[in-house]
């Protein structure tokens, strides 16, 4: 069984960056990847990435936001520039054992943390 332990969230203004960490316990060696989800509003995808360090993005964080993962240390991360105030929402860190490559973005996944805020001002 994997967990998965989010931190790095807070409060930005628009423009500000934030870096997110996911650390998980146990074998992640597999499809891993960051969806949000903003209260009222149905869950999206942002992130993915295989065990290749091969990375998708969803179109609205294309080119601001950066997936990568440190495999020495199990942990995820999602680093966040040019932050708008539509990126805000709970984050979560998600990870697929069925899957170690052609990882789609998606907001439903096998395994997810508890997620971490991000809120971006105006």
């Amino acid at each position: 069984q994997v967990q998965l332990v989010e931190s790095g969230g807070g409060s930005v203004q628009a423009g500000g960056s934030l870096r997110l960490s996911c650390r998980a316990s146990g074998y992640s060696r597999y499809c891993m990847g960051w969806f949000r989800q903003t209260l009222g509003k149905e869950r999206e995808g942002v992130a993915t990435i295989d065990i290749d360090a091969g990375t998708r993005y969803a179109d609205y964080v294309k080119g601001r936001f950066t997936i990568s993962k440190d495999n020495a240390n199990n942990t995820l991360y999602l680093q966040m520039n040019s932050l708008k105030p539509e990126d805000t929402a709970m984050y979560y860190c998600a990870l697929d054992p069925s899957r170690k490559w052609y990882c789609p973005i998606r907001s439903e996944w096998n395994y997810r943390g508890q997620g971490t805020q991000v809120t971006v001002s105006s």
